[in-house]
């Protein structure tokens, strides 16, 4: 008994032990990856509660309050959205604490990179908390959600519009003919992408004998609106470049795949619903991971970019904190190891009176996180429809077409104003 208390012991002090010290080199590390690792764990754990604690969400008393119990997808769409409404919280009060923290040398910089362990606890017990919250609370968060995530959608839009014009004044910028050729091969290979892959769309959409006159729309537009893309952006007036243009029309085409694949199954205009029975485990869970993936990557991406809540600054001033950002940007998404703001300050020192400012937003970084919690509750539900919160089913439904639809058309819309704006405010400042 004495040694199995002992070894018990022991047990618990090396786990003590081995968290402190992967907090500690995640601290050392990078913050964002660590606050990702967090994030991508809120969508498995919501992932799982969806596909497999209906049956106990039905079996508590202040969650199951009805005479005649629900269906189990609407139990399987109660635990997504209280995971996602925990994991809201927590990084929409981060967003909060770390409003106006522009220099390292402040306390709430160590805040939002150390504390790891103190932060795991809140959050777990922040997840737990949810599961208490009645019905209808967690119904208004569901029909919020799907605002927040529109909200979402168009910061990756822009995110992705200012990515693709940066990428295009960098290459322009090297003034060699290498890199024109790069230009014109990239743009290229962008169109014939979405040309090809239209025609797969036909294929898999407008299945023959049968009536897809949505289908036949959709993707006649996309095909349309790439064209036009081109048309505009070598106008003379415009002045602009074939590599935006290409790289649009691609996301475009993939948005329009992503909402016709995002159609019911039974709907006879998806072809794809007669290989889903064909589908194995294993190829479904890693398109729904990747699905997953992707949401973090668009939550990092944005919450670190510099294009939004920019303060602003006297035009030679501007110039100069806009080249150091983008310097910073470029480095910081690459390798962000090396990455100063990702490191513990040392509050001592020679050095410690200098300015060190932050290289990235903290508070929009938290709020980006907080608005994909919310997108990644309406995958995994169907937007917020509780039939279509089936076991092995994501983002499938009329609400995920029409979501992802209107996305393509304001992501056409904002690359056409993009080109246009300078045009039509002349005296304005639109880089």
């Amino acid at each position: 008994m004495w040694a199995a208390g002992c070894l018990a012991s022991c047990c618990a002090s090396c786990a003590c032990s081995a968290c402190q010290g992967v907090a500690s080199g995640i601290s050392r590390r990078s913050a964002r990856i660590a606050y990702c690792g967090l994030f991508a764990l809120s969508l498995i754990v919501s992932w799982l509660l969806r596909d497999f604690a209906g049956p106990l969400l039905a079996k508590i008393p202040w969650i199951n309050t009805f005479t005649d119990t629900p269906s189990p997808e609407w139990f399987a769409t109660q635990a997504v959205l209280r995971v996602s409404l925990g994991n809201f919280l927590f990084f929409l009060a981060f967003a909060i604490l770390m409003i106006g923290v522009k220099d390292q040398r402040e306390q709430r910089d160590s805040w939002h990179h150390g504390g790891w362990m103190v932060k795991l606890i809140l959050w777990c017990i922040t997840i737990i908390l949810m599961f208490f919250l009645p019905n209808g609370l967690v119904s208004a968060y569901g029909s919020v959600s799907r605002f927040g995530s529109g909200l979402f959608l168009l910061i990756q839009v822009v995110i992705l519009l200012d990515f693709t014009h940066n990428w295009n004044a960098a290459w322009v910028a090297k003034d060699e003919q290498f890199w024109y050729i790069a230009l014109l091969a990239v743009s290229i290979g962008c169109y014939l992408a979405s040309f090809v892959f239209s025609g797969f769309l036909f294929h898999w959409f407008t299945p023959s004998g049968v009536d897809c006159e949505l289908n036949t729309f959709v993707i006649a537009f996309t095909l349309i609106l790439g064209v036009s893309f081109a048309i505009v952006s070598l106008h003379p007036q415009v002045n602009g470049s074939l590599l935006p243009a290409g790289v649009i029309a691609a996301y475009c085409t993939y948005l329009c795949y992503s909402a016709l694949s995002s159609e019911p199954r039974n709907y006879e205009c998806n072809g794809l619903h007669k290989h889903v029975n064909a589908v194995s485990k294993g190829t479904l869970g890693l398109g729904m991971l990747t699905t997953l993936l992707s949401v973090v990557y668009s939550a990092v991406r944005a919450g670190s970019s510099t294009t939004f809540l920019s303060p602003p600054n006297s035009p030679r001033e501007g110039s100069s904190k806009k080249a150091l950002l983008a310097k910073d940007d470029v480095e910081g998404a690459l390798d962000s190891d090396s990455d100063d703001d990702d490191k513990p300050i040392r509050r001592g020192g020679r050095h410690s009176k200098e300015p060190r400012p932050v290289t990235y937003v903290y508070s929009f970084f938290h709020l980006i996180f907080a608005l994909a919690s919310m997108y990644s509750a309406m995958l995994l539900t169907g937007w917020g429809n509780a039939n279509m919160a089936e076991k092995d089913i994501i983002d499938v439904g009329w609400p995920s077409f029409w979501v992802r639809f209107s996305t393509e058309m304001i992501t056409a819309g904002l690359y056409i104003w993009s080109l246009v704006a300078p045009q039509l405010f002349p005296d304005r400042d639109f880089s």
